[in-house]
């Protein structure tokens, strides 16, 4: 066997790409329009810098009120694909509901190894929090949310030594949102994916939130969609129980009528179930 039950790269792969009759030009023309109509019409400071390299940029949406709560997304593309700006669409109802937005850009894979991708979304949340009083933000209420590979992301800043690496508090996250998220990197070596990722199997291990003890104490709220391949649900439930083992708040669900892409909704629909999440752990 490759993974647990798997023999094949093709049962992997059937897993494991969920682009699969989807039309991936009509998805991205989708968000990118809907990206482009929120920075037109909601206030952005756009491409800040959190780091050196042209990578590490940031998108922010500033809420009306003064200090109030941040919250930072980490975008999908399995860590080797898409940007920020695809993105901008998941701030709308956020910045409605009081909420100051950050979408993340950060380089992918294969131009970096995976231990940079991770690095720049570490460096991203330290720097948003270094700087949280110049850009007028709630440093005690930020929280952190993303899609597939962006899920695993927020696993990671879970899982993260704040303090031991970057001086800062280990309770700077007061909550995560992971959708659809991969905490298990070990079917991916073996799938279709590996050309760009180049996965070695010290990084399989050190950036697997399943085999991470968690260093941030906030609650977690895990999802993904019912009509997605059952290896999502199934990462799911193992790292909630990681979590919980820990001694980890954490609520974990699926969508019913959801599949991978159509989850990211819940982002967009007034008084959508990710608006009404991200504001309890905001407060």
């Amino acid at each position: 066997m490759l993974y647990r039950d798997f023999a094949t790269q093709e049962q992997i792969d059937a897993q494991y790409d969920p682009m699969r009759g989807r039309d991936r030009a009509a998805l991205l023309a989708d968000w990118q329009t809907r990206s482009a109509a929120t920075r037109s019409h909601l206030s952005v400071r756009e491409d800040l810098a959190y780091g050196p390299s042209l990578a590490e940029r940031l998108d922010l949406f500033p809420a009306q009120q003064a200090n109030a709560p941040l919250h930072v997304f980490f975008h999908g593309g399995y860590w080797r694909s898409l940007s920020h700006k695809e993105f901008s669409f998941v701030a709308e109802r956020l910045v409605e509901a009081g909420i100051n937005v950050a979408v993340v850009n950060y380089a992918l894979c294969p131009s970096v190894p995976f231990s940079e991708l991770v690095r720049q979304c570490q460096a991203s949340l330290a720097w948003l929090h270094r700087h949280a009083g110049e850009l007028g933000v709630d440093v005690k209420r930020i929280t952190v949310s993303g899609h597939s590979a962006g899920g695993h992301l927020c696993g990671m800043l879970m899982a993260t030594d704040w303090e031991g690496v970057f001086g800062l508090p280990n309770d700077l996250i007061k909550g995560a949102l992971a959708i659809s998220g991969l905490f298990d990197l070990r079917p991916f070596p073996y799938s279709w994916l590996q050309p760009s990722l180049q996965l070695t199997w010290r990084e399989v291990m050190d950036y697997s939130p399943l085999f991470l003890p968690p260093k941030v104490e906030a609650p977690v709220i895990l999802t993904a969609g019912g009509k997605e391949p059952a290896e999502f649900a199934r990462q799911m439930n193992a790292y909630a129980e990681h979590l919980r083992d820990q001694g980890i708040e954490v609520h974990a669900d699926l969508k019913a009528g959801d599949d991978h892409f159509s989850i990211l909704e819940h982002y967009v629909r007034p008084g959508g179930d990710f608006i009404t999440a991200i504001e309890r752990l905001s407060h």
